[in-house]
């Protein structure tokens, strides 16, 4: 089983240990790409422009710094990096050491920067979006279907997708992935769909279990208490719907 998830706008500041080296990241195959982004990021920063193209405010500036000095950066996993409420309601940190170790495998974290994190990868803080339109790359979800499609295509197994709209434009698992829907008095919400996502990652890591269908999922996630149904088939490269209700 695949859990895929958004990276968070909100991030540690700091890292705390060696600058980031390509080469120890997962998914090697991505290296060539990741470098591509990263020259384009820190020269956009270097220069003038970068507020604008990467969508940031008055108080957001000192991001701008950050992307620029990003080769000699201290790294942090991508476990302590990232800190928005997903990533609180996943509680990555206070797992049981199985539940970790089965995390390690699953999670597939999206990036407009590095393209795909496992858990364990260790990365300097940064700023970039998978909506935003890098010079002279373009959009990145379109950049990084490219690199993307052919690793995650070859993985087996069921892809629970959390994802937002904006990250599954680098990827479409087709019929053997659920995407994750959040409803309340019957209708789809936003505002507490990341903290719902975050706990069913963490329900389905802490269960010790590997459902290898839609339909299963659903009886797993039953057992543990979700309330959920399953959509219509899908057609094409469509993923199922799995509706959460909260």
């Amino acid at each position: 089983m695949l859990i895929l998830l958004p990276p968070s706008e909100g991030k540690a500041e700091l890292g705390n240990g060696p600058a980031l080296e390509l080469s120890r990241l997962s998914f090697p195959s991505l290296n060539a790409s990741r470098e591509v982004v990263l020259d384009a990021l820190v020269a956009l920063c270097a220069g003038s422009g970068a507020q604008t193209v990467l969508g940031l405010s008055q108080g957001q500036l000192g991001e701008i710094g950050k992307n620029r000095d990003l080769r000699g950066a201290p790294t942090l996993t991508a476990a302590e990096l990232y800190t928005g409420v997903l990533y609180d309601h996943l509680g990555l940190a206070s797992m049981s050491s199985e539940a970790a170790g089965r995390a390690a495998q699953s999670l597939v974290i999206f990036s407009g920067l590095w393209g795909l994190l496992r858990i364990g990868d260790r990365v300097p803080p940064y700023r970039l979006s998978m909506g935003v339109k890098l010079p002279p790359l373009g959009g990145l979800g379109s950049y990084w279907r490219r690199s993307v499609a052919p690793v995650l295509d070859a993985e087996p197994g069921l892809v629970v997708d959390m994802r937002s709209s904006t990250y599954a434009a680098a990827w479409q698992p087709g019929g053997r992935a659920v995407a994750v829907r959040v409803l309340k008095d019957g209708k789809v919400v936003s505002h507490m769909a990341k903290a719902t996502r975050g706990v069913i990652a963490r329900s389905l890591l802490e269960g010790d279990c590997d459902p290898q269908t839609p339909e299963e999922l659903v009886k797993v996630l039953d057992s543990l208490g979700h309330t959920v149904a399953l959509g219509k088939a899908p057609a094409g490269r469509r993923p199922w719907t799995l509706d959460v209700t909260v």
